[in-house]
């Protein structure tokens, strides 16, 4: 009896959405990118508890750079692009996955602040969700965020992320303590949204 060999087609794209596509860091393109952005205080404060401190381009080239060396399963970052134009603005990756709880933590950030506000965010989250849950098996995906970015919290609400818990009075902004959220979002709850 002769077998039949049955043709798979992969009909999804895993790196791009509707508005925006995940590609490699390019080390030139995103160092010039990391020191025009980190130039706006109010985006440093939206991604950093850390005081602004303003790099070069060779500083951010070298840091990506040594960081892109390590080759290790502890980082899966990607640039963002947007599919009209094919323009950087942005980043997003996972970080520190416990392998054997099946959880990472995820970070992103959007860079020029005329690029915020427009969904790109949500879409860039939208697709490495998916990446995290279909190719990397993972169970859950974590994020923290500061209570005063309400814009982010509401695109991390619309793909599904569920406040878990607070961190009280942690970060000090202009003269005012704010806390840490923390959100959550488990496998099967993506599977029930994107099903």
């Amino acid at each position: 009896m002769e077998r039949r060999k049955e043709q798979v087609t992969m009909t999804t794209n895993l790196f791009t959405g509707d508005q925006v596509k995940l590609t490699a860091e390019e080390p030139e393109n995103m160092s010039k990118a990391f020191a025009r952005w980190s130039r706006d205080s109010e985006y440093h404060r939206m991604l950093n508890f850390s005081p602004g401190v303003l790099w070069s381009d060779k500083k951010w080239k070298e840091w990506l750079e040594k960081d892109l060396e390590k080759d290790s399963q502890d980082e899966f970052f990607f640039a963002i692009h947007t599919t009209a134009d094919d323009r950087l603005i942005g980043f997003i990756g996972l970080m520190s996955p416990e392998w054997n709880q099946r959880d990472a933590w995820i970070v992103i950030g959007i860079g020029d602040r005329n690029d915020w506000g427009k969904g790109y965010g949500t879409d860039a989250m939208r697709l490495l969700l998916k990446y995290a849950f279909t190719e990397l098996n993972l169970f859950r995906v974590t994020l923290g965020l500061f209570d005063y970015n309400r814009r982010a919290y509401r695109s991390y609400e619309k793909v599904g992320f569920v406040l878990e818990g607070r961190q009280r009075n942690i970060v000090n902004r202009e003269g005012r303590r704010w806390d840490v959220l923390v959100m959550g979002i488990l496998k099967s709850e993506w599977e029930q949204r994107s099903g």
